[in-house]
């Protein structure tokens, strides 16, 4: 079992940022591929960006590629998301995602294992 918990969400104005982090606990962090998703209200949940367990490759969506960067320290079992020039479409509770070592699929959320609870972004215009 994984256990993950994400911080950093919070109210900020269009244009700034903000870093969330997702904790894990349980089981080696290090083989562990990590995903960041995102619902907004009445809508579906998107992916928003991930990173392999080697910390080498990282994907990002459409939408958030170019202000969004994924990284993650092996040592403090935790993987982060920078979010910068946020945008009020940018509003959602945000996932973090733990799924096997080997991912082929780290969009669609299929693979994924385990699930956080969710942190609040909200980004005002």
């Amino acid at each position: 079992q994984v256990q993950l918990v994400e911080s950093g969400g919070g109210l900020v104005q269009a244009g700034g940022s903000l870093r969330l982090s997702c904790a894990a606990s349980g089981r080696t962090f290090s083989r562990y591929g990590m995903g960041w998703f995102r619902q907004a209200p009445g809508k579906e949940r998107e992916f928003a960006a991930a990173i392999a367990w080697s910390d080498v490759s990282t994907y990002y969506s459409d939408s958030v590629k170019g202000r969004f960067t994924i990284s993650r320290d092996n040592a403090k079992s935790t993987v982060y998301l920078q979010m910068n020039s946020l945008k009020p479409e940018d509003t959602a509770v945000y996932y973090c995602a733990a799924g096997p070592l080997f991912m082929r699929d780290y969009v669609s959320g299929s693979e994924y294992e385990y699930w956080g609870q969710g942190t609040q972004v909200t980004v005002s215009s």
